[in-house]
Parts: structure tokens; C-alpha cells; sequence
């Protein structure tokens, strides 16, 4: 068993403040900072490997209220199964794309932020590079987070989803660089309590759809590949796997899995004619409910994947790659339900900001 194998809960760091926002020039004017110090707006940004996603929200009684969203692939970690360095391509689709980020946050006037980059700009040579260049043309601060700390943020975004009746969860977000896994014990004792204390083991995986799709392909995938996919997966869990073999053992175990792999097998076996957040986000489904999905997409080919409203032709290639990373957590889990959240990163952000600034003393938004 590897030292990364074994990792128990400890409070998160100082850096749970996160990196900072700042406008854009020229200086704002003291109006704009009285309204910006009044606004109750936070905003998360989350930059991974394949996506680049923006929300902003209140505070709410319960939770928050997203007053605006953004989502764009951008493939930042393009060709980083096979090397180690952002393309240009990719560097420019991401500026873009914070672009548009960074005119929504100043339209909001939001009060904090916290913005985060993961596993792409953690193994690319060129990372730091790239967090300079943001700095310098956009004045966005981010933050490349360590393992532990998304992990942490993602149990934080989706524990609000576990069963409270279940005395043991396994929780897992499958990424386009790497994949965080969490065996979360026992149930909150209350409301907005932190539920990385419930924390028992995690584990991060170096592998995600986006560099798992480069290394087998991701267009013609037959059973033989997606096989091989989903060995290497449980190649790699076989660390966290053992360290939390009990966990399923325990009453009214479930898996709760965050990702664009389960929303989209959710919203197939929905058979939504568009993506649909509200009805896909908490929903159940049953071990022999994925497992024909996941049969339904390995027997389909690229154009069929791309027609399908729920993948679409820029994630047709990636869509196989994410349900072997699943397959492997099942096999390593095996479990008669499992709940789909479309929340993690970012809610864990800003429920971590909320949390911090104590919005909810009280029990109420202050």
C-alpha cells in the first residue's frame, strides 16, 4: 500500500481563503467599491483539465442562490496523457473563456471569490507560465490547488446529497486529469456542519477522461480498449480499494458520483431530449440501470455518441473513457444505488466562503 493510498481527514489548510479577484483597469471608483463591499455575491471558478465553469450565487436559507452560471469546454489538458505542456490552442480557448468569466463577475459585483486551477495546470511544465499570463492580461488570481484540497472541495460541493440514513458513502468526481475519491463516514450532525470531518479516506487518481481517452482512444472504442481502460482505472484504485473495503459493508451504503460521466449516463437513462440539470441532479439510479446505459454507449459509434443531446460531439470522445473510470469504482464498490450530483467543485467553493464569512449564524443568510 502506497503512502497515497491511506490519506485521513485533516482541516484544510489556510489556503481555504483561496486566491482573490481583482477588477478589471482602470481603478474602480469608490461608488463601485461601496457597492461591490454590499453585494452578497460570491463566485467560484473551476478550471480543470477539460472544462472551464463559473458560478455565482448568494446566500440562501438554505445554501445559496446561483444568480449566474457559466460553462465552457475548453480542453485545457489536450495532449497531456502523451506530453507535458499546454498547446497553445488550448492556452488561448481558456484566455477566452475567462474572459467571458471575468465580465460576468464584474457585472455581479461580486464581494470574494475563489478561483482554481487542477490537474492540468499541476503537471504541465508551463502551468506557472499560464497562471502568469492570466494574471497579467485578465487580473485573475488563480490558485492551483493540490489533490487534497479538490477532493475536499468536491465531497464539500455534493455531501449535501448522501442518504442520511447510509452510515457509509463512497463519493467520487471523475475529471479530465484526474479522479478524487472519498469514503465518507457517518451521517452530519447538522445542516452546514463541514462534512470533510466526516472524512474517513481519499485517494486522487491520476487519470481522467480527457488523458485516459489519449492513451486508449477515445472515437473507436470496442470492448477489448474500453476493457483495457477500465483495468488501468482499478490498477490505480486498488490503494484507496483496500484501505476502504468496509465501507460497503456498512447500512445503507451508496456510491454519490459527481462528473459530467454520471450526469450524462443519468440523462440518458432519463431519455432527455436536452440535458436537463433539474431533473438529473439527486436523481438515483440502480446498479442494472447503468449497467445497460453504459452497454447502450460501448455498442454505439462516434457519430451516434455525438447525436445523443446529452453528449454532444465535443464530449463523444470522452464519454466511454469517463464510464470506465466509472466501471472500475463500481467493481471496486459494488453497490445497488448510486445518486448522481451535477454540483461539486464549485459549490464546495462557495459553500466554504459562506461558511467562512458565517452567512448563516443563526441558522439564516445574514
Amino acid at each position: 500500500m502506497t503512502a497515497e493510498g491511506d490519506r485521513l481527514a485533516e482541516p484544510l489548510s489556510g489556503s481555504a481563503h483561496g486566491a482573490s479577484w481583482v477588477a478589471d483597469t482602470p481603478a474602480p471608483t469608490a461608488r463601485m467599491e461601496a457597492r461591490r463591499r454590499s453585494s452578497r455575491s460570491y463566485a467560484a471558478l473551476d478550471l480543470g483539465t477539460n472544462n472551464c465553469r463559473l458560478l455565482i450565487a448568494e446566500p440562501a436559507h438554505f445554501g445559496f442562490r446561483v444568480v449566474d452560471a457559466f460553462s465552457r469546454i475548453v480542453r485545457l489538458g489536450e495532449g497531456l496523457g502523451l506530453g507535458n505542456r499546454l498547446s497553445d490552442g488550448a492556452i488561448e480557448r481558456t484566455i477566452d473563456a475567462l474572459r467571458v468569466c471575468r465580465e460576468k463577475m464584474t457585472a455581479k459585483d461580486v464581494r470574494r471569490a475563489r478561483l482554481v486551477a487542477t490537474e492540468a495546470c499541476r503537471l504541465a511544465e508551463n502551468g506557472p507560465a499560464f497562471i502568469d499570463r492570466v494574471r497579467d492580461e485578465l487580473d485573475l488570481e488563480l490558485e492551483i490547488v493540490d489533490r487534497k484540497t479538490e477532493a475536499y472541495l468536491a465531497v464539500t460541493g455534493c455531501a449535501s446529497l448522501v442518504d442520511p440514513k447510509a452510515q457509509s458513502v463512497i463519493v467520487f468526481d471523475i475529471g479530465g486529469g484526474s479522479t478524487e475519491i472519498a469514503w465518507l463516514d457517518g451521517r452530519a450532525p447538522h445542516a452546514f456542519a463541514d462534512p470533510c470531518k466526516r472524512i474517513r479516506a481519499w485517494d486522487s487518481l491520476p487519470v481522467g477522461v480527457v488523458t485516459l481517452a489519449e492513451r486508449h482512444g477515445g472515437i473507436d472504442v470496442t470492448p477489448k480498449i474500453f476493457e483495457g481502460m477500465v483495468e488501468e482505472v482499478s490498477e490505480l484504485l486498488m490503494d484507496f480499494a483496500l484501505v476502504a473495503a468496509q465501507a460497503g459493508r456498512a447500512h445503507n451504503f451508496h456510491l454519490l458520483g459527481t462528473s459530467g460521466t454520471v450526469t450524462t449516463v443519468g440523462g440518458i437513462h432519463l431519455g432527455l431530449a436536452r440535458y436537463d440539470r433539474r431533473r438529473v441532479d439527486g436523481m438515483w439510479m440502480r446498479n442494472g440501470e447503468i449497467s445497460t446505459v453504459m452497454d447502450r454507449l460501448l455498442h454505439s459509434d462516434f457519430t451516434q455518441r455525438a447525436a445523443n443531446p446529452c453528449i454532444g460531439k465535443e464530449r463523444a470522445d470522452l464519454v466511454l473513457a469517463g464510464c470506465a473510470i466509472l466501471e472500475a469504482i463500481r467493481r471496486a464498490f459494488p453497490s445497488e444505488r448510486l445518486r448522481i450530483a451535477d454540483r461539486g467543485l464549485r459549490e464546495g467553493i462557495l459553500m466554504n466562503m459562506m461558511r467562512e464569512d458565517s452567512v448563516w449564524r443563526g441558522g439564516s443568510p445574514r
